[in-house]
């Protein structure tokens, strides 16, 4: 195919991505409604795989500017709609209200009586999906009898109303100043801007920054075009678009060997993607080969910086939901682990979780390459994808972004596993253990290609060892050494014996 056609079809496939995920968002399309979610997600990830072989075989000079306007309409689409898959924009929205008032959003929870004045019809509508009860609102969101604060009364469309937000300070941070930049009465809009200008910032990242390193620039198709990136950060506009750009930075940062400041530098921007989102803390054990202790510190004290404030005003309250919502999603109890529990069961399924991603991050620890900490950090954060198994589908933002940096593309099998298995995957139709499915499925998938991508290191490496000692090299090593090594070394260390008795004669009979 030449250059010209494989640029118009990459560009056919970005326009075939762009209305599927358009139609994806869509809360009143026939169309989905009758096929059901499974088709729509299949053809979706087909017309994205399409697209992105073919963008990564079009020149740079067409595929560049192809994939950033690909990106942006994909965003673009998302954003057509109210969010589809989940409704968390609406507590961004309120936290950016209730900071931008001047009260500290882990002082108290949304259905505090002291925030009624900050309610309006657009986040507390009559009809709203959680609604506090006279009833529960008298016997207050503590625990164990514990009163708590005050609550009022009142249907909202923020989720769990009555318990905190769990969310750092960084992207509270990026709540409010979105909030303050957003006109009066436009609803969900601006939040999801956000979100889609931190995707595209990101794929404008990625292309410099893999240029600058000497990498391919069109690895950023696998970000910009990938369904997820669309339907989560364009449409649901969720804050791990955020952490992902921070932790992209971070790595092109510390990618490079450098002085003190590139230290300082890269671990402040870890730093602060960990302070947006806890997960960006999986990349640590691939960037603390290079100036460790510089970086650590870096990171935690850029992390103290931000949380020190909130510390001060609430105390231990900063630390918001996050143990609420370990104990609520199964993680607790060991009954969220979906693949280790075909094995193991409750407590002995949290210890065996434990016991793998503490192996996989030492392994990752000893043998991440400093100049490409991308590869160990896709390592480390495809395995708790496949250990944790969440049910929440934007979780894997941050792992697209490192499969867009390191460009073994198998591993994006762990981020289309929750949209190809969903639990109803056509009309009446029921998929029984849908996420054992999905990820056991991803899980197998992703070991079958690293296998075969294994095996063709290890044969090319034997290649090179054969002709260079065909060549009259004294010796060449790879690793794993086979019975092929051993034939081909043969010739070189009978030439190397040859050498060394003619050495040998000839010393002995010099004078």
């Amino acid at each position: 195919m030449s250059g010209r056609w494989r640029s118009a079809a990459a560009a056919v496939a970005a326009t075939v991505i762009t209305y599927l995920v358009w139609l994806s968002v869509q809360h009143d399309s026939h169309i989905a409604a009758r096929l059901g979610p499974l088709p729509v997600a299949a053809a979706l990830w087909a017309a994205f795989a399409a697209g992105a072989w073919l963008a990564l075989g079009t020149s740079a000079r067409r595929a560049v500017p192809l994939i950033l306007l690909g990106g942006i309409a994909i965003q673009l689409a998302a954003m057509s709609a109210p969010p589809r898959s989940s409704d968390d924009l609406y507590r961004y929205i309120w936290d950016g209200r209730v900071q931008s008032a001047g009260i500290d959003p882990y002082r108290y929870v949304p259905a505090a009586a002291q925030l009624t004045r900050l309610r309006d019809r657009f986040l507390w509508p009559a009809n709203g999906h959680y609604c506090v009860t006279s009833a529960a609102a008298a016997a207050g969101p503590g625990p164990s009898g514990d009163p708590g604060p005050a609550l009022a009364p009142g249907c909202t469309r923020i989720n769990r109303p009555t318990d905190p937000t769990i969310y750092p300070p960084v992207a509270e941070a990026y709540f409010t100043a979105v909030y303050e930049l957003s006109p009066p009465g436009s609803g969900a809009t601006p939040i999801q801007a956000g979100a889609a200008l931190f995707a595209i910032a990101t794929t404008g990242l990625l292309m410099l920054g893999l240029r600058s390193l000497d990498r391919d620039p069109r690895l950023a198709v696998l970000w910009a075009w990938c369904p997820a990136v669309g339907l989560e950060a364009g449409n649901t506009a969720h804050v791990d678009v955020v952490a992902a750009f921070f932790t992209a930075a971070a790595l092109l940062t510390l990618s490079r060997a450098g002085g003190r400041r590139r230290a300082l530098c890269g671990g402040v921007l870890l730093g602060l993607a960990i302070s947006t989102k806890i997960t960006p803390v999986l990349v640590a054990p691939a960037i603390l080969r290079r100036r460790p202790v510089m970086v650590a510190a870096a990171a935690v004290s850029a992390t103290a910086a931000v949380y020190l404030p909130h510390l001060l005003a609430v105390g231990r309250g900063v630390i918001g939901f996050l143990p609420g919502f370990l104990t609520q999603d199964g993680y607790a109890s060991g009954n969220r682990f979906l693949l280790l529990n075909l094995a193991v069961h409750g407590r002995w399924a949290t210890i065996a979780a434990v016991g793998v991603l503490t192996a996989v991050g030492l392994a990752v620890l000893r043998r991440a390459n400093p100049d490409q900490p991308w590869r160990g950090a896709l390592v480390m954060s495809g395995a708790v994808l496949a250990v944790t198994t969440p049910f929440l589908s934007w979780y894997s933002l941050l792992l697209v972004m490192l499969v867009a940096m390191d460009g073994r593309a198998e591993w994006l099998a762990l981020s289309a596993a929750r949209y190809l298995t969903p639990g109803q995957p056509f009309p009446h139709v029921l998929l029984p253990q849908a996420g054992q499915v999905g990820y056991g499925a991803a899980v197998a998938f992703v070991a079958a290609v690293s296998l075969v991508r294994l095996r063709r290191r290890q044969g090319a490496a034997r290649g090179k060892g054969r002709e260079a000692l065909d060549a009259g090299a004294d010796d060449y090593s790879a690793e794993p050494f086979g019975k092929e090594g051993l034939l081909g070394r043969m010739p070189a260390t009978v030439r190397q014996a040859g050498r060394g008795r003619i050495a040998r004669e000839g010393n002995r009979g010099s004078p």
